[in-house]
């Protein structure tokens, strides 16, 4: 089974790189990002004609995610616990039926940071509520992935220029240590399990010709839990959409597994 993340970047303005990327790569699920849409703008019958079911969890002009899944959706619920006054549309849980028992999917739109320091406390707030969710369903030992664009620069490795980076709420010491404190919970990142090589990025900036210089981020991930990790065959990026006309400023990544 091959589950894939993507930072569409405005679902109405990359809809037909999104349908030829999923006729071709043909994904079992794909969770989108960045959807810009409410609820009933999302272009879901483009995606129901490829044979995908949806489930969306949007708001106007920001944010917003989608799970599109081949297989039938059981429960579909939108936001992250902990937070009664947050109404940015960040997170969309999803249980979906699988051979083997359930797999259930966290599709996330970390909230970036930059910008004041109130909105670096929301991203290290945010990813605070989102341990305390993941620490709930490891009691469940169930298989579950966390994909999304989570905004974390990992590591050195998964960025072009570290040092131009030191100070971007992407690569401070305060993220990294919030991510690394998710993995050391248990979970598995996927695409670091299956690849070394540094400066393989999901990311890369409109400005500077950034894309042709390859500066670029690692900053979209797929993190899965004992039970997940456990049946993982592969996981890689796939650049190519990035060069496409009217590209989204991210690319797809991909994990499969033997669910």
């Amino acid at each position: 089974m091959k589950i894939a993340s993507w930072n569409i970047n405005g679902i109405k303005a990359r809809i037909d790189a999104a349908t030829t990327w999923l006729t071709s790569a043909s994904p079992d699920i794909a969770c989108l990002q960045e959807i810009k849409c409410v609820d009933g703008a999302f272009p879901r019958e483009a995606f129901e004609a490829l044979g995908y079911n949806v489930a969306v969890h949007g708001q106007k002009g920001f944010n917003g995610v989608a799970v599109l899944s081949k297989l039938p959706l059981d429960d579909a619920t939108p936001g992250l616990a902990g937070d009664p006054e947050d109404v940015q549309a960040r997170y969309l849980e999803a249980v979906i039926s699988v051979p083997s028992s359930v797999l259930r999917l966290l599709n996330i739109y970390l909230p970036n940071g930059n910008g004041s320091p109130e909105k670096f406390a929301y991203k290290l707030a945010w990813m605070t509520r989102l341990k305390e969710r993941v620490k709930a369903l490891l009691a469940l030992e169930e298989s579950f992935i966390i994909a999304g664009d989570f905004n974390v620069i990992p590591a050195p490795e998964d960025v072009h220029n570290p040092e131009a980076w030191m100070d971007d709420a992407l690569f401070r010491p305060e993220t990294r240590a919030h991510f690394q404190a998710l993995l050391n919970l248990g979970l598995t990142d996927a695409f670091r399990a299956c690849h070394d090589e540094p400066h393989r990025f999901t990311f890369w900036d409109y400005q500077a010709g950034a894309w042709q210089k390859n500066h670029g981020l690692r900053i979209d991930h797929l993190l899965l839990s004992p039970q997940a990790a456990d049946k993982l065959l592969a996981c890689d990026i796939d650049p190519n959409p990035r060069s496409w006309e009217k590209p989204s400023d991210h690319v797809p990544i991909v994990v499969e597994l033997s669910l």
